[in-house]
């Protein structure tokens, strides 16, 4: 029925990272939950009134929570369909998230609500009406459920997002909710053993972990967290595709929003004296271009030369790689460059650590420096002092991150 509709209603293009398209399937499985679970909230509190349940009067109420929970997700992504303005100056699309959350707050408030009424029901227990237009109609109610998870799960996956997951998780919680009210009517009926109040707060528990559930993955992308793989793969593969960048690193990328991401990295590109800087400023505004064409992404990339056919730099670079991996295996260094003087050569490089290190960084630049001081003698016969930057493994948001060891870095701003 879903995409029926969206065939009738949605004339955008079929390409879900379309911020158009996002909004208008957005809107389209909001509207459907609203219908629906106003739907069952109806029958169910006739049905809850005549059986004289708790159970099924409080699901009753758990379904006019989600045609609330519906409107948000409605709102949430026309919001975060608006253009950038001078508030907002990199969108809107966050409130999608923030959607999502409030879907995820509503679950939680309904499970303390169930709860809560089922206490009292199991201390003070009432004996349960139960017919065949109860069953039928709970019945009807995990069907409808278990469609509405199906729909919103498939396009919650497809647009990748939270909202649309957070009601798919809120659908399915709700109709295996139903499923145990109406296992509990039976029950009641048919063995005269009244769980109603026990079966309400079995539910209410499991509407509970739902919802922290929910609330854990829509906090996740506000807060920051590790970029799709795929994703980076594929900055990787534009990026190095040109032959001029040996290698990139500190990643950096920001995320406001379904569609819209902004990156920044550093690009090495080995130069000697005399190198056509405008050629290789060309190369990365072509680089930046097929970042934004190809994945839709703002992009920003730093030059950063590399004398990379001088011997004694890429011998000592090498030294040093060494030394790090015999440290640590996870340390890795970006930006190496030596700078000569009449009694010593600094080495100076950014080094790389990792979340799980347990060596105090004092201690890794005391190992750092002494590797640098064993190193043999250079052309002024001098010894070489190791000039150390240290960077964290760190998934700091706007966006999301990670370390690629030997690669480049990641960091979501």
């Amino acid at each position: 029925m879903l995409k029926f509709l969206a065939k009738l209603f949605i004339k955008t293009p079929r390409e879900y990272d379309d911020p158009a398209t996002r909004r208008a399937y957005g809107v389209l499985c909001g509207g459907v939950g609203i219908l629906l679970n106003i739907l069952l909230f109806a029958v169910k509190f006739i049905a809850g009134s005549l059986a004289k349940s708790v159970a099924v009067t409080a699901d009753a109420f758990n379904n006019l929570a989600d045609a609330g929970s519906s409107v948000i997700t409605m709102i949430g992504f026309r919001l975060a369909g608006q253009k950038p303005d001078k508030e907002h100056p990199f969108g809107h699309g966050r409130f999608e998230y923030i959607a999502g959350l409030l879907v995820s707050a509503a679950i939680i408030l309904m499970g303390v609500e169930l709860l809560k009424t089922s206490v009292e029901k199991i201390i003070a227990p009432q004996a349960v009406e139960f017919s065949a237009l109860t069953a039928m109609i709970l019945f009807f109610s995990v069907a409808v459920k278990i469609y509405m998870a199906v729909y919103n799960g498939s396009f919650g996956k497809e647009l990748a997002s939270p909202a649309l997951a957070a009601a798919a998780n809120d659908s399915l919680s709700d109709s295996i909710a139903t499923a145990v009210v109406l296992v509990s009517s039976a029950a009641g009926h048919f063995l005269r053993i009244n769980i109603d109040g026990w079966c309400g707060a079995a539910v209410a528990v499991f509407v509970l972990r739902a919802g922290i559930m929910s609330v854990r993955d829509t906090l996740a992308p506000l807060l920051g967290t590790e970029p799709d793989p795929e994703f980076v793969k594929k900055i990787e593969g534009i990026v190095l595709s040109y032959p001029e960048i040996s290698a990139i690193h500190d990643l950096i990328i920001h995320d406001y929003g379904p569609g819209r991401q902004i990156i920044s990295l550093h690009a090495e590109m080995p130069t000697e004296a005399g190198s056509d800087i405008f050629k290789l400023h060309d190369i990365v505004d072509n680089a930046e271009r097929r970042l934004r064409h190809e994945l839709g992404c703002d992009a920003t990339i730093h030059l950063d030369p590399v004398a990379a056919q001088d011997e004694q730099t890429r011998m000592l670079r090498e030294r040093m790689e060494t030394a790090l991996s015999e440290i640590n295996s996870g340390l890795t260094m970006h930006d190496f460059r030596i700078v000569p003087g009449p009694t010593h050569t600094n080495l100076i490089f950014d080094v790389v650590v990792p979340y799980d290190n347990k060596m105090p960084q004092a201690e890794i630049l005391e190992k750092i420096e002494y590797a640098a001081a064993e190193l043999p003698s250079g052309k002024n016969g001098g010894k070489y002092y190791a000039v150390v930057h240290f960077e964290m493994f760190r998934m700091k948001q706007v966006g999301c991150a990670a370390l690629f060891p030997g690669k480049f870095m990641l960091i979501a701003q």
